[in-house]
């Protein structure tokens, strides 16, 4: 049972490290638009509905991965 618990652990670490990673890869990829800013600052729904579903995205293929 511990070794369930600790796999979940060790896997929901990796996946969260995955999600930011591919994040900040995409931060790079956009230089002349900063994400953050960009749905912080100026409230720009539709870019924070792009990061929402790349997240979502990335998320299940963590997910898939992880399952295999």
């Amino acid at each position: 049972m511990q070794q369930y618990i600790i796999s979940s652990l060790v896997y929901s670490g990796i996946g969260i490290l995955v999600l930011l990673v591919s994040f900040g890869i995409m931060e790079l990829l956009t230089p002349k638009h900063n994400l953050r800013m960009e749905i912080m600052e100026n409230k720009n729904v539709a870019v924070a509905i792009f990061a929402g579903f790349f997240m979502m995205a990335i998320a299940i293929i963590i997910a898939s991965a992880i399952h295999g």
